[in-house]
């Protein structure tokens, strides 16, 4: 594209500048924003960046315009696991570096990913303003895709408890072990105070058996109707399987290296699960989780 200088015979010297933007096809003014689900787990080391990423791929594959946004503050892999090499990432957003579509890097299937930083503090610990200015660079994505599927770091983070607050549509993803199932209920509960209304559904990862996965899902349901007074809608468990271990090695996701695994049909089945099509908010899912910081 030209620019102004161009026009001119003398022509200043060029200042570097940040790749030109991916191609992502803007949406027409009638369609509605993009639907935005979370995923989340109460530790790490469920898998639920190999969740996210896949189910990012998955629905990609069903034709629609997905984002992953990878929320997982300072920890982030999803570009690892993508096989991916951005140029900049969230932090570089919130900085004002670069617009959040400047950062956008294109994946397999066309999906995009906007990647969290690598060891950076202020996303670990961001301020309120810091997050408001982040969030507000965000909310032009929502007129660009279909489906936005953030990513968040394990645990009860401040911008996590934002997006919990301003979501319809949740994916809590856990283990059968005791202490996965103990830190998935607590971040259950924190999410049902800050948002009753929202949908979650449950996910059992990694587990050796159905009977194992059948009895963790028990357990954390039965637990959360006798406390909460609600529990999620459990929407599949994922079993262990070595071709998931493989696919990260690779840095191909599972679904598209292994489609056929075990693991990979199990997620299949999981990214048809209905709430996702319906994962709207009143209004912009941003503008909710700007008016959660205050």
């Amino acid at each position: 594209m030209l620019n102004r200088f161009q026009f001119t015979r003398l022509r200043p010297k060029a200042r570097p500048q940040a790749p030109a933007p991916t191609r992502t096809p803007s949406r027409s003014q009638d369609q509605a924003p993009a639907r935005v689900i979370c995923v989340a787990s109460g530790k790490g080391g469920t898998g639920k960046s190999i969740m996210a990423s896949n189910l990012a791929i998955t629905r990609a594959r069903m034709g629609e315009r997905v984002l992953l946004v990878d929320f997982d503050a300072g920890l982030a892999n999803a570009h690892l696991l993508l096989g991916l090499a951005p140029d900049y990432d969230l932090g570089h957003v919130m900085e004002g570096r670069v617009s959040a579509r400047d950062a956008l890097v294109e994946g397999p299937l066309g999906m995009k990913l906007l990647s969290g930083g690598v060891g950076r503090d202020a996303l670990v610990n961001p301020t309120r303003r810091e997050l408001d200015r982040l969030f507000k660079a965000l909310r032009p994505m929502e007129e660009m895709f279909d489906l936005i599927i953030i990513d968040h770091g394990a645990g009860l983070g401040y911008s996590t408890v934002a997006h919990l607050a301003a979501t319809s549509t949740l994916i809590l993803v856990t283990n059968h072990e005791v202490t996965a199932l103990s830190d998935g209920y607590a971040l259950y509960k924190r999410a049902m105070m800050v948002n009753r209304g929202m949908r979650v559904g449950l996910v059992v990862n990694r587990a050796p058996d159905e009977r194992l996965a059948m009895a963790g899902r028990d357990r954390f349901c039965t637990a959360a109707q006798r406390f909460l007074g609600c529990q999620p809608e459990f929407i599949g468990w994922v079993p262990v399987d070595p071709e998931v271990g493989q696919s990260v090695q690779r840095r191909v996701p599972v679904t598209l290296g292994a489609p056929n695994s075990a693991a990979a049909k199990a997620i299949g089945k999981i990214a048809e699960w209905t709430p996702i099509d319906h994962a709207r908010t009143t209004s912009a899912f941003y503008d909710k989780a700007r008016k959660s910081l205050r």
